[in-house]
């Protein structure tokens, strides 16, 4: 099959606001974190999108709690799994901290929040060279966009030279700004009526329908980011007992429709 027919299946564990109380299977220090890395990576994940958190369980973009959580990762996977770093401010961080983030650790993989790190125009010249400076590193983006009108706005980013057009992923995520974040599959539709180019994309969605929303966008030819940042139920509605759950049933899908998942080593050759 083509690189470009396979699946990607992106697990993200733990986010930065579920704990323990949540799920008792939820990873939130770096050690729980990479053995469960190591369960999904044999799932069938393709990356692992990871949340370091502090001392206290909190969310953090701490240079040094991130250090250690992308070593413990790498410790644990080695090359076997593609290794995302967020720079999700949570209401936390500004767009200083968040590039920071970036720059001092270089992981192989980071997925920014055009709405966090590009608030308004006097960002643009901010951002167009941070994001190059990405590319020119060869880190691996994933731009997360919430709403139509922010694939509206990546695609004039795109156009004014303030992204840069090398290969590149996007997540359209669902149920964010939804009552109760619970989403519908309904809901890609708008995304893919505005998204105007062959970037690849891939969706992740909150709530008991994720897996809903996982078939229709392995149905489309996206991909798809699973686990319990966004979602703690099975396709049955039933406590999942970890996220390799979750990551399973998303590769079942993705195969049942003839679609093999993209190893790590087909995901760097992609957009390297």
């Amino acid at each position: 099959m083509p690189i470009e027919n396979k699946a990607i299946v992106i697990v993200a564990p733990n986010g930065a606001r579920k704990n323990e109380k949540d799920h008792a299977q939820l990873p939130v220090n770096a050690a729980q974190v990479a053995a469960d890395a190591v369960l999904n990576q044999a799932a069938g994940a393709t990356m692992i999108h990871a949340h370091a958190r502090d001392e206290l369980g909190g969310h953090s973009l701490d240079i040094e709690q991130n250090r250690q959580l992308y070593a413990a990762l790498r410790e644990a996977v080695g090359d076997d799994m593609v290794i995302q770093l967020t720079t999700e401010a949570v209401g936390i961080y500004g767009p200083d901290q968040q590039m920071a983030l970036i720059k001092e650790i270089q992981p192989e993989a980071a997925s920014f929040a055009l709405k966090e790190l590009i608030s308004s125009d006097a960002e643009l010249e901010r951002a167009r060279d941070f994001f190059h400076w990405v590319a020119k590193r060869g880190i691996i983006a994933q731009y997360i966009l919430y709403s139509a009108e922010e694939v509206i706005r990546y695609h004039q980013l795109k156009q004014q030279g303030i992204l840069p057009s090398n290969k590149h992923h996007l997540l359209f995520v669902l149920g964010r700004y939804t009552d109760g974040q619970q989403s519908q599959p309904s809901e890609l539709l708008p995304f893919i009526i505005e998204h105007k180019d062959d970037t690849p994309w891939a969706v992740c969605a909150f709530g008991r329908d994720e897996h809903q929303c996982v078939s229709a966008a392995l149905s489309l030819g996206g991909d798809v980011r699973v686990g319990f940042e966004n979602n703690l139920y099975n396709l049955h509605g039933q406590l999942a007992y970890n996220n390799a759950v979750l990551v399973k049933q998303a590769v079942d899908s993705a195969n049942d429709m003839g679609r093999e998942v993209m190893s790590a080593a087909e995901f760097r050759a992609f957009f390297g």
